[in-house]
């Protein structure tokens, strides 16, 4: 009979993974959301203002390997261009190129055809026009002889720059990029070859102060569009924490964890995960965050905390479970489970339209506080103590700590309530409680209407764990040759 039914819960998996790819190569952002992201940003602008946003740096993994080429969110979120060496200026008024007006341009790669051999197809001029429907695009080589007077605007509006940013020698790369731009400052507005980048950031004339203030003015709030692409990265995250649910064990491994929720991630389309994935069993899930992943056994009797989120299409998930390896909570470890949980579930309701974006934290803190002194962790629930030592909420979107103002809760953001419990070995309080650490984690929509759980998909409760943690899983029956 369980041979039947784990088989019947294998196919109803594969079906439903294999209907999920249908849309993989379809439901990128469109060329129209990036464009009206670029007027939005417009709007923002002072007047007599040009914007300039480059791409990301190419990370050295080691020697000469490469890290993924990752796109800088900013510059993804208004180009939708996802090649290393370029850059856009954005203009508030029209401007004079090459006798056409125009409000932006943008500078790519070339096309080549044996480097593309080697490192994949690019875009090149043709294809940035075509498929991100931008008017005017130039190689960056030519970016040196763009006849452009900077010393025409009232605003200069950038970002700091990178320390990481190499010189591979290509005339065309990204360090040659910002060498022109910085080139290209006229003399009488501050002597950039004199001045290190902190005292440029700080000129009167430029504005790399409001850049990254219009950014996150814009990017905390999403759009229809970016909310689908959020909304599948958090399903499949919580897939993930489903299906670890019904694979654990208490000999599986830590990096056993974080494979099960990765091949997860991979089978759904999720190119990347958002961030370092963090499982921690025991003590190390004392450690914020513990990336190692190295534990050879998570060990009968101990709590799983699992801090991990799918990046789909760009948009990162950040989703937290904590589950007792072997299906069954201790008196001790449901004691502190459900006091996150309660936590959780108020600050959840705190979330508000017009509230402020700190509200949510103290609401949990409050809960902790009093519930740690009626188990007597702590002596009084007016103590200091370290058992709650971060905020409850970030926002999430290109970035799994996504950039914001941190002002009032708006509609249609999209932010994180995660308090937790860390009670490291040897802390000042009764050993039973000793290596007990809970964390719970969801994406919460902020809604005129109310709060909604994205990620309630995912069993929260002591019960519904536990529950799920007794269903059959595809992995059961997975059994490894034994390696010498």
């Amino acid at each position: 009979m369980k041979h039947y039914l784990l088989a019947f819960f294998i196919f109803g998996f594969l079906l439903n993974l294999n209907a999920q790819q249908q849309y993989l190569a379809q439901d990128y952002l469109s060329k129209d959301f990036h464009k009206e992201r670029r007027e939005a940003l417009r709007k923002f602008m002072p007047k007599n203002s040009v914007a300039v946003i480059f791409a990301n740096p190419i990370r050295n993994r080691a020697n000469d390997v490469d890290f993924h080429y990752h796109q800088n969110p900013n510059f993804y979120y208004l180009t939708g261009y996802n090649e290393p060496h370029s850059l856009i200026l954005i203009f508030k008024e029209n401007q004079n190129v090459g006798n056409k007006l125009v409000n932006e341009v943008l500078f790519v790669q070339e096309k080549n055809e044996l480097v593309e051999m080697w490192n994949g197809k690019r875009l090149g001029i043709k294809g940035a026009q075509d498929n991100l429907g931008f008017r005017v695009v130039f190689n960056g080589k030519d970016f040196k002889s763009f006849d452009l007077d900077f010393s025409k605007f009232d605003k200069i509006l950038f970002t700091p720059f990178l320390n990481d940013v190499k010189d591979t020698k290509n005339e065309a790369d990204l360090f040659d990029l910002i060498k022109i731009f910085k080139s290209k400052i006229p003399s009488h507005l501050l002597n950039v070859e004199t001045l290190k980048d902190n005292d440029f950031y700080s000129s009167k004339k430029s504005g790399s102060n409001l850049l990254p203030y219009y950014m996150a003015s814009l990017r905390e709030v999403k759009t229809e569009e970016e909310l689908k692409l959020l909304k599948k990265a958090i399903d499949i995250s919580a897939i993930g924490q489903i299906e670890i649910m019904k694979a654990m064990h208490p000999k599986m491994s830590e990096l056993e964890v974080q494979g099960i929720h990765e091949f997860v991630y991979k089978k759904y389309g999720a190119e990347y995960e958002g961030y370092p994935s963090i499982v921690g069993a025991g003590g190390n899930g004392c450690i914020l965050h513990y990336i190692e992943n190295n534990k050879v056994e998570v060990g009968e009797g101990k709590l799983v905390l699992m801090d991990l989120g799918a990046e789909y299409h760009g948009y990162t998930a950040d989703v937290t479970r904590t589950i007792p390896a072997n299906g069954k909570f201790t008196e001790e470890q449901k004691a502190i489970y459900n006091l996150v949980y309660k936590a959780q579930t108020e600050a959840i309701k705190a979330v508000k339209v017009g509230s402020y974006f700190g509200k949510p934290t103290a609401v949990a803190r409050k809960i902790i506080n009093k519930g740690l002194a009626e188990l007597g962790v702590i002596s009084s629930e007016n103590d200091y103590h370290n058992y709650f030592p971060h905020g409850a909420s970030h926002h999430i979107g290109l970035d799994v700590h996504d950039t914001s103002n941190y002002g009032k809760l708006k509609e249609n953001m999209v932010i994180t309530i995660e308090p937790g419990i860390y009670i490291p070995k040897n802390s000042d309080c009764d050993e039973k409680w000793w290596d007990i650490a809970v964390r719970i984690e969801d994406d919460i929509l902020v809604l005129k209407e109310g709060p909604i759980n994205l990620s309630e998909r995912a069993p929260r409760t002591a019960e519904a764990i536990e529950k799920m943690m007794q269903m059959p899983s595809a992995l059961d029956d997975f059994i490894l040759p034994t390696l010498e």
